[in-house]
């Protein structure tokens, strides 16, 4: 699968339905036009969005932390591997097969634990014969045989084996001179010279040229524990194989640079940049091997494709933002600091819900919505125009309302109040995590700004509890490190919303919410649209000072 083709259409941080909302449908209209697209969030779904959710049997869409590719979402190469206990030979023709310079090996449970390449196989041919040596003194006479095409006549549990090679020529001297003691000797079809061999202390017999042992011959080795192997190959390339009998758990580098999956790919590139190899292999969090990445993979990569919806600001977007490929933005709120070296296709309207223009671009191409669909689009609209009592509601909200309730069989009223009672559940949650549902962040002229909304049936739950609020946003202003955080709670049967303001610009915004005599946070009635009410109020309180 090409991850390049993805199209991840997100709404903005702090999720609410209607950012949800829109990201499910406009995903599933880019779909209908062959587009492989994705909806996302960037945050946890507030309550209201959850009972939606599973009201009209939709998933929660999938997390997306960044806008920048990890390793697991690039094409790799396939996670080809050998185990720890397999020859250096089995390794060397794995590497030549599969045309690769790079081998990973794998331990018992699968887990990555060494990587070979040519260069340390190479080795065992061109090395120093100490390396040799002392592979072969670690190998077990099944590994030699396999890797000689030999056939084991005898093994033995008490080997006596040094490593060091012999091979056996005879001479007019006979076999005197030769110092055979715990070697590994080659030697011809001469039964006399093995058992002679054999007394002498060899520690292993290799017969070339042969194709039986006589008995006396194993009898002799069995009484002085000295493996016999009958050799598929003549004297020299019998030889040559042998040295690579070893496991390749004795020549490979335990320490590599390895990556795992999740790593972003741009780091990768920095980190490759310092080595001198062209592949790397790739593991999971279990260290489990999934492939390599290589030079190659990184150089022309492509950060995501990513389609923006209820939102335009990159402060509210996903982390990176502006490192990805945006392809088009699906909005109502206010143009702030969106910026793009390539045309985007940009769609904003000066309506109550991103999910009215995802309604319409629906109508517009003549597309049915389903009724599930038309049901969480419904929802969102009723929840960011607060049952058309936002001022930010328009009637082009209303008309796409109504056909969404008429896709759906729902009665607008009776669904409305269905929603804002079953998913407020105020009474379970802490102030604090009220206040965390839905925020969003502004730059107000030199100072960093975040204001809250709570939405809820109605104030009543919050009256008397002045002190414990101020307390908790004062707490959540000095963990985000702003200047200025402000609070509106809104009621929809009240018809307006209450306000708290903490930081150090707090009184200058305060006045512009003043409160009636002898009253603290007054009802500010009709006042219900962040977008359209509390931001312009807020900024022209912040302009009168700063």
């Amino acid at each position: 699968m090409n991850n390049n083709d993805i199209v991840y259409v997100t709404g903005h941080q702090h999720p609410d339905t209607d950012s949800i909302a829109s990201a499910i449908a406009y995903a599933f209209f880019k779909k209908t036009q062959g587009v492989r697209a994705v909806p996302c969030r960037l945050g946890k779904l507030n309550s209201e969005t959850k009972y939606l959710l599973k009201r009209f049997g939709f998933e929660e869409p999938m997390f997306l932390e960044d806008a920048r590719k990890t390793l697991a979402e690039i094409e790799i190469d396939p996670p080809l591997a050998v185990r720890h206990d397999a020859t250096i030979q089995e390794a060397i023709d794995l590497l030549i097969k599969n045309k690769r310079r790079l081998l990973a090996v794998l331990d018992d449970d699968n887990h990555l634990c060494g990587v070979v390449t040519k260069s340390d196989l190479a080795s065992v041919g061109f090395g120093d014969t100490a390396q040799g040596i002392a592979s072969l003194k670690e190998t077990p006479i099944s590994y030699i045989s396999k890797t000689i095409s030999g056939t084991t006549i005898y093994d033995d549990p008490d080997t006596h084996i040094n490593g060091k090679v012999s091979i056996i020529a005879h001479s007019e001297s006979g076999l005197e001179k030769y110092d055979v003691k715990d070697r590994i000797v080659i030697v011809g079809n001469d039964s006399a010279a093995q058992i002679q061999l054999i007394e002498k202390g060899a520690g292993a017999l290799i017969i070339v040229w042969a194709e039986e042992v006589q008995e006396d011959v194993v009898e002799k080795a069995r009484q002085l524990h000295c493996p016999i192997i009958l050799s598929g190959h003549g004297t020299m390339n019998t030889s040559r194989y042998i040295y690579f009998a070893p496991p390749v758990r004795l020549v490979m580098t335990k320490k590599s640079t390895t990556f795992f999956d999740h790593e972003l790919v741009e780091d990768a590139s920095k980190k490759m940049a310092r080595t001198r190899f062209s592949s790397f292999p790739v593991v999971n969090d279990d260290n489990e091997l999934v492939g390599y990445v290589g030079r190659y993979h990184v150089m022309n990569y492509e950060n995501k494709k990513i389609i923006l919806v209820d939102h335009n600001e990159f402060a509210q977007s996903v982390k990176a933002i502006e490192k990805a490929k945006v392809l088009e933005v699906l909005d109502h709120h206010r143009i702030n600091d969106f910026s793009s070296d390539q045309p985007v296709q940009f769609r904003n309207e000066i309506i109550g819900s991103t999910a009215t223009i995802i309604t319409k671009i629906f109508r517009e191409n003549q597309l049915p919505i389903q009724a599930n669909l038309a049901g969480l689009l419904l929802g969102a609209v009723l929840s960011d125009t607060l049952m058309f009592e936002s001022p930010t509601c328009t009637q082009v909200d209303i008309d796409q309302a109504n056909y969404l309730a008429a896709m759906a069989n729902l009665d607008i009223e009776e669904f409305g109040r269905q929603m804002f009672t079953e998913s407020s559940n105020i009474e379970e949650k802490s102030i604090s995590e009220l206040m965390n549902q839905d925020i969003k962040y502004y730059e107000i002229g030199a100072f960093r700004t975040m204001v809250s909304q709570i939405t809820a049936p109605s104030l009543e739950f919050f009256r008397g509890r002045d002190m414990e609020i101020q307390h908790d946003l004062d707490v959540l202003t000095k963990k985000k490190g702003l200047d200025l955080c402000v609070l509106a709670i809104s009621g929809i049967m009240d018809r307006g919303s209450i306000f708290f303001a903490s930081g150090d610009k707090a009184k200058w915004v305060m006045e512009a919410f003043p409160n009636k005599d002898g009253e603290m946070h007054s009802l500010q009635e009709g006042v219900l649209s962040r977008k359209k009410q509390i931001v312009p109020m807020v900024t022209e309180a912040i302009s009168r000072y700063a």
